[in-house]
């Protein structure tokens, strides 16, 4: 078994409040030794650092990496900052692709029209022979040319949905804007399912990317019915090559019938020979939608709706139901909540479960945690609830300047995002970049927490600067908190002797900079477990 040494550089553990030192053996996978003790041992080989920062390797704890990696394959919106250029990347891809039936892409940005209402009529002037499917980078929304609602036999006559919106015009066609369950799926239920071997290159593709950027692992927030089978199909094939979880979605309507489904496909992933890489021990609930298409669930009405509260994806029972029938099968429930009546059935249904079955080691997530109300904030500690944050979401950008503040107003708009007052209630905090919603790469999205400024900074002082965090607590959210969250903190998420050697080396040490500076850092190397994923 060879041994390597880094030296000359600046090791940091991965803790909040952690010190750091200037030594590391690694040996046969492992961190063998730390410190003044590894520069004293004798080693096959020798890596001098010349001064770079090593630090534990990132972690997702909450994305969407097969629908980020099928992006790849379609018409590249999500930079763009005009909807004419959409619908010119959108033609342009057409025009380079005629033999594919739909054109599916993502993701657009909901903020360039101010209410996020998206006419089919645009698109049609880049396609009209074929259905268009564009996802909003909230994944809650769709945008489709009137070929894609003709199609799916979306007209004026289609009934208001229960879980779902259909935008209309005022004469009461559907204008091309679709939003939640219900009314997406009367069109992703219609568009062709990619081969095997492009959603195992979309895999790939996201794996490759992911090395890059300094990540080894992720937890993917949102498996259906047929994700599974691809994810241990790449896996068998050798495209996998971080470590994942899967989130198997629970749906209020088909969740009992669904469980023996996500049982057998948790033990398949467990006891297959070939499988090195995937663990399946969590469930994904949606509690609401997102604020800024109102379909977040909230305690009083919307500023700009008075009528509307939003709307819960689950009855209060129905929820408390499923999260105490799938905690009694040992799986960890992952709640996606972003309203604070949202939140709030989030944590009622993990109190009753707590309440009603044995204990046990649950590690309990609830996803986005945007807009919460303080007679919920200690609980999140008290229940042993993690907190999973978007760290890139902690800004006044356009989408929360334009599109979520005026639908909550002043008072709700000043208790976003909550991390501060979490992190000092004894909450732990873990971050995800729920990719491709925004950015999946860390050093992007990292120092937001800390400055919760935009690039050009401003607000001045910071956006709700009482919730600023430190660097180092935003660090450990990327890393050992998320290898709590993934029953993985054992094995990984410290540089601690006996743990795995994964890790990444960065150019420059982000507690001694500027935290605007960070995003300018680069990833020279990313090991896991003493291999390298990526080198520059």
């Amino acid at each position: 078994m060879s041994s390597t040494l880094f030296r000359n550089g600046v090791f940091w553990i991965g803790l909040a409040n952690s010190q750091t030192f200037d030594g590391m053996v690694i040996k046969n996978g492992k961190i063998h030794s730390l410190g003044a003790a590894a520069l004293l041992e004798k080693t096959d080989y020798e890596i001098d650092l010349q001064g770079q920062f090593v630090m534990p390797a990132f972690a997702d704890g909450h994305t969407h990496p097969l629908f980020g990696g099928r992006q790849f394959f379609g018409p590249q919106i999500s930079d763009l900052t005009s909807i004419q250029d959409i619908v010119d990347e959108v033609k342009r891809f057409a025009t380079a692709n005629p033999d594919l039936e739909w054109i599916v892409g993502g993701t657009y940005d909901p903020a360039l029209d101010p209410k996020g209402n998206f006419d089919a009529r645009w698109l049609d002037d880049a396609v009209s022979d074929r259905p268009v499917v564009l996802r909003g980078m909230d994944y809650h929304t769709i945008w489709v040319n009137s070929e894609a609602l003709k199609r799916c036999g979306i007209t004026a006559e289609t009934p208001d949905l229960e879980i779902g919106t259909i935008v209309r015009r005022q004469d009461g066609t559907p204008m091309g804007t679709l939003r939640e369950w219900d009314a997406v799926d009367l069109v992703l239920n219609k568009v062709p399912a990619p081969s095997l071997a492009r959603e195992i290159a979309a895999l790939a593709h996201s794996c490759e990317r992911y090395a890059k950027h300094g990540l080894a692992w992720w937890q993917d927030a949102w498996v259906d019915r047929g994700i599974s089978e691809v994810y241990l199909a790449a896996e068998e094939a050798g495209a996998i090559t971080v470590g994942v979880n899967l989130a198997f979605r629970a749906d209020p309507r088909t969740w009992r019938a669904d469980m023996s489904y996500f049982l057998e496909q948790r033990k398949k992933i467990e006891t297959s020979p070939r499988n090195k890489n995937l663990t399946a021990h969590t469930i994904k609930f949606f509690s609401d939608g997102i604020i800024e298409g109102g379909t977040a669930a909230l305690l009083q009405p919307y500023s700009d709706d008075p009528c509307s509260y939003g709307m819960p994806v689950w009855s209060v029972v129905a929820l408390k139901e499923a999260v105490i029938a799938f905690d009694a099968l040992g799986f960890q429930v992952h709640i996606h909540a972003i309203g604070d009546a949202g939140i709030r059935q989030a944590l009622d249904a993990i109190e009753d479960a707590q309440a009603v079955n044995p204990t046990w080691d649950r590690r309990p997530v609830i996803a986005h945690v945007q807009l919460l109300d303080p007679q919920d904030l200690p609980r999140f500690a008290k229940l042993g609830v993690l907190a999973n944050f978007g760290p890139l979401w902690t800004r006044q950008d356009p989408m929360q300047e334009i599109s979520s503040a005026p639908r909550i107003g002043p008072e709700r708009s000043a208790r976003q995002y909550q991390m501060r007052t979490l992190i000092d209630s004894g909450a732990r905090l873990t971050f995800g970049s729920d990719w491709p919603v925004t950015s999946e790469i860390p050093l992007a999205g990292m120092p937001v927490p800390v400055h919760r400024q935009t690039p050009d900074r401003k607000p001045v002082g910071g956006w709700i600067p009482d919730e600023k965090i430190r660097i180092d607590e935003a660090m450990a959210a990327y890393t050992s908190n998320v290898s709590y969250q993934a029953f993985g903190d054992e094995e990984w998420g410290t540089l601690e002797i006996g743990k795995d050697a994964t890790f990444i080396i960065l150019n420059g040490n982000p507690l001694d900079i500027d935290a605007f500076d960070i995003s300018a850092l680069e990833i020279q190397a990313t090991y896991r477990k003493g291999k390298p994923l990526y080198s520059k």
